[in-house]
């Protein structure tokens, strides 16, 4: 899976950067920040970035001393690279999944590490409905095994995600699913 971008792009740090700014565009990083987390010299993040921004992909912002770094969701091939990074971090076939088996789901919010858009291997749902237990058992580890990347999930009914809410307004959290009205 991680092969659909690499085929295309040959450096690995480029590769990060989109998937860090284009998962989640509304995370905003520093360069700083982004060599840590990649444990990379601050020089080949810095290249990478004034690359994407060149090519007006990433915006920049200075704050202070700080220059924040945010993907260009004006951008008109935005839409595609959102896409092919959902691709690559497996969260597509994911949705999918729960959409279609998993019961009455009222949402589905991506936690922690790939709501930032940090690829660390374990992807934690949180599920809001009534939610079949063996089938998401049965899904996660079906779909475990096609994206290679771990799925933790944490069930909650209506009213214990209300009383869960400043929970998860302290994490990073990404809607990505949310069932229409009627």
């Amino acid at each position: 899976m991680q092969d659909l971008l690499t085929g295309l792009i040959s450096s690995k740090t480029r590769i990060k950067l989109l998937v860090r700014f284009f998962f989640n565009p509304g995370i905003r990083s520093y360069l700083r920040e982004l060599a840590k987390e990649f444990n990379l010299s601050t020089n080949s993040v810095r290249e990478e970035l004034n690359q994407l921004t060149k090519t007006k992909l990433l915006k920049s912002q200075k704050n202070g001393r700080q220059v924040f770094y945010m993907a260009n969701s004006d951008h008109q091939l935005f839409p595609e690279l959102k896409s092919m990074v959902s691709k690559v971090m497996g969260i597509d076939q994911v949705i999918e999944g729960i959409i279609t088996r998993l019961g009455d789901l009222e949402s589905a919010y991506l936690i922690d590490n790939y709501a930032e858009g940090k690829d660390t291997g374990i992807i934690d749902l949180l599920l809001v409905g009534d939610i079949d237990q063996y089938q998401l058992n049965d899904l996660s580890r079906k779909t475990e095994r096609y994206i290679k990347r771990k799925i933790r999930t944490l069930v909650m009914s209506r009213e214990e995600y209300n009383d869960f809410i400043p929970e998860v307004e302290k994490r990073p959290s990404l809607l990505i699913w949310e069932a229409h009205k009627a």
